[in-house]
């Protein structure tokens, strides 16, 4: 694929290192200033400076990186070298300043002082042309290949890269679209997010994506396209953000906002719980099956809001307790679920961290039945 042979380097898991990272060796972080970056309508050009900046944003102005460092004890120069990266994708993108003044351990007062004085910062154009570098508005040349669901898998991204995910799951969609007689065609460009383009596909897919990719025109088209009766597939990553910048993505498409997973062990045996649902999705799984993996926690249960859940994690089956104690039991503990969104349709899956479980029959069965589902039409209108 194109956009993992540009993508060489592989990224540890991020939730190992958040709270570890103050203890690091000392490394620079690689700020630049430019003036020749292209200025898209990228959604946080024209943003004021705050606590709230994305790190990665931070790292490429000089100035603000100075201020930051003033007030927090030069902490951006301790930074390891997967938070420090100015190049997308980097966990700098889905990080802001007062995550990281959290894991420092700060006190509200001193981000307090921080949000002040970065607020009376203004910005420059070589800043709002750094900012919208890793955005882009490339129009990919895409032949789509006969058959039916047409499906669009998106896999461009600008936070964590997880390389074996990413690219288990695309050699399974590949593998099932071969099987089953769908037209599935790739890309990393967000450039073909139009309402033409997006006219031609029954669903897209977001492979494991990570960071905000979308400009304000890509998001407006993506979302016109979803209301629309368009279907939307997302698999695990493409929910695991600690940061989002696009409030209608996690809160409306998504319907969760990811909190964190278990830590000492990262991947547990959990047992998987299907319920019974009129999608039909997983109809033919049995009730419950046990699988290893990297289990998400969200801040609420998708279920609240209106979502129909297809599989939930039995809590007492594994230890949902994440780095530093952190308690990530839920309760109610959806992982797997569908959304209406005006006439289109959303499958979120939070299964699909580990390579391996691309391999399980139950779980290509799981994702072959949420493709067909969000790729076959209208729904009621709910949200």
């Amino acid at each position: 694929m194109k956009y993992l042979l540009r993508r060489c380097a592989r990224f540890v898991v991020a939730t190992y290192a958040l709270l570890g990272f103050i203890h690091c060796g000392a490394v620079s972080a690689a700020v630049t200033e430019t003036s020749e970056a292209p200025v898209l309508d990228c959604p946080l050009r024209d943003a004021p400076w705050s606590v709230e900046t994305p790190l990665m944003d931070v790292l490429l102005s000089p100035r603000a990186s100075a201020i930051v460092n003033r007030h927090m004890g030069g902490v951006l120069e301790k930074l390891p070298p997967q938070f420090a990266s100015t190049e997308a994708p980097s966990f700098s993108a889905i990080l802001d300043l007062k995550a990281l003044a959290g894991m420092a351990g700060l006190s509200p007062d001193v981000l307090a002082a921080l949000d002040a004085e970065l607020a009376k910062l203004g910005l420059t154009d070589a800043e709002r042309g750094a900012r919208c570098e890793r955005y882009d508005d490339e129009m990919p040349e895409l032949t789509i290949p006969a058959g039916t669901p047409r499906l669009l898998l998106f896999q461009k991204i600008t936070g964590f890269l997880d390389e074996p995910s990413v690219t288990a799951a695309t050699a399974t969609l590949y593998e099932l679209a071969d099987a089953h007689g769908w037209s599935l065609v790739e890309t990393d460009r967000a450039g073909v997010m139009t309402p033409e383009s997006l006219s031609r596909f029954d669903a897209v897919i977001w492979n494991n994506t990570s960071g905000d990719v979308l400009t304000l025109s890509q998001r407006a088209a993506f979302r016109q396209y979803i209301e629309a009766g368009g279907g939307f597939v997302g698999i695990h990553g493409a929910g695991g953000d600690f940061v989002y910048y696009w409030d209608w993505y996690v809160d409306t498409l998504l319907g969760a906002r990811f909190i964190g997973h278990p830590s000492d062990p990262q991947f547990q045996d959990a047992k998987i719980v299907v319920e019974p649902s009129s999608t039909r999705i997983a109809a033919d799984l049995a009730p419950d099956w046990t699988l290893h993996e990297e289990w998400y926690s969200f801040a609420s249960s998708p279920r609240e809001t209106g979502a129909t859940v297809i599989a939930t994690l039995d809590e007492r089956s594994y230890t949902p307790v994440g780095r530093g104690g952190q308690n990530l039991r839920m309760g109610d503990h959806p992982i797997v679920w569908t959304r209406c969104i005006g006439q289109g349709r959303s499958f979120y899956s939070a299964i699909g961290h580990r390579p391996e479980v691309y391999a399980d029959e139950r779980h290509q069965r799981l994702l072959g039945d949420g493709v067909l589902w969000a790729a076959g039409g209208a729904c009621e209108i709910t949200q």
